[in-house]
């Protein structure tokens, strides 16, 4: 059964930069819990994850909060392998299309980012002036670091143009398909976990 979340339109998202954007998906974006431990024997770790989810007229915002036991950010170039820091995804889809976009950060707002057919094909990735469309704000800044051991709190919020999704502002469709991660692939403690359970090996 699939979860489902509804990405309302708040007016003042148009208006707002992306620092102000996070208050106000705080207290008025539909929330969404990040729990699902794919693959748990390999990788049972699970910290704690949630979004929350609202939409202006051209974009889709997305802010993150993350609560867990490391962090690493040794990235700082877009479209570096940011899966490897503490990172959180979001992939979407228009239902009727092939390809799917792919939206990955670490915790200080690096980003990976493409259309693709599926994990290897048909890769193409945005180019630096799209990636510039995407904006960011960390709670703990945007410089680089090597993985930390503690208990950690951050938020990552982002703002993504509908264009990049392949999506035009005057006709969104009815819905997407999607799905958020929380990941950290090359650190102390790996772990893979979705917001819709991921089925395969």
């Amino acid at each position: 059964d699939m979860k489902t979340i509804h990405a309302r339109y708040i007016e003042k998202l148009d208006h707002c930069d992306i620092s102000a954007a996070a208050a106000i998906l705080d207290s008025e974006g539909i929330r969404a819990v990040v729990e699902s431990v794919n693959w748990f024997n390999a990788f049972p770790y699970k910290p704690i994850t949630f979004v929350n989810i609202a939409r202006s007229q051209k974009s889709v915002f997305i802010r993150f909060y993350v609560h867990g036991i490391m962090l690493k950010a040794i990235y700082s170039e877009d479209q570096s392998p940011v899966c490897e820091d503490s990172c959180v995804e979001f992939f979407c889809k228009v239902p009727e299309n092939d390809y799917y976009t792919n939206f990955e950060f670490n915790c200080i707002g690096t980003c990976a980012a493409s259309q693709r057919k599926d994990r290897k094909t048909d890769v193409v990735r945005f180019n630096p002036e799209q990636m510039k469309t995407i904006k960011r704000f960390s709670s703990i800044g945007n410089r680089a670091f090597n993985e930390m051991e503690g208990i950690f709190e951050w938020e990552l919020t982002v703002e993504i143009p509908f264009e990049l999704i392949g999506i035009n502002n005057d006709k969104l469709p009815e819905k997407l398909l999607a799905n958020f991660y929380k990941c950290a692939g090359k650190t102390d403690s790996p772990h893979f976990v979705s917001w819709n359970p991921v089925k395969t090996e």
